[in-house]
């Protein structure tokens, strides 16, 4: 059953990323292209989250804030 679904997200995956970056592939290229992007990707981010442990955390935090100070400026009450 892990394998129907993984065929069935790259299938997505592929067609996605294939119209977003404007390359015509056939339907076993597509899944093809879905299902290795799909291991590719997971490999890196779980390298990037095992590497930066709490560095992760502390940048996705500061992101978070950056975007509540703009959502702040661009909508909350105007300065005196």
């Amino acid at each position: 059953m892990a394998i129907i679904g993984l065929i069935i997200i790259g299938a997505a995956a592929g067609f996605i990323a294939t119209r977003l970056m404007g390359i015509e592939a056939d339907p076993v290229s597509t899944v093809a292209i879905g299902v290795l992007g799909a291991l590719a990707g997971g490999l890196v981010i779980r390298f990037i989250l095992m590497v930066s442990g709490w560095l992760g955390g502390f940048v996705g935090a500061m992101l978070g804030a950056m975007a509540l100070i703009w959502l702040w400026r661009s909508y909350g009450p105007k300065g005196r």
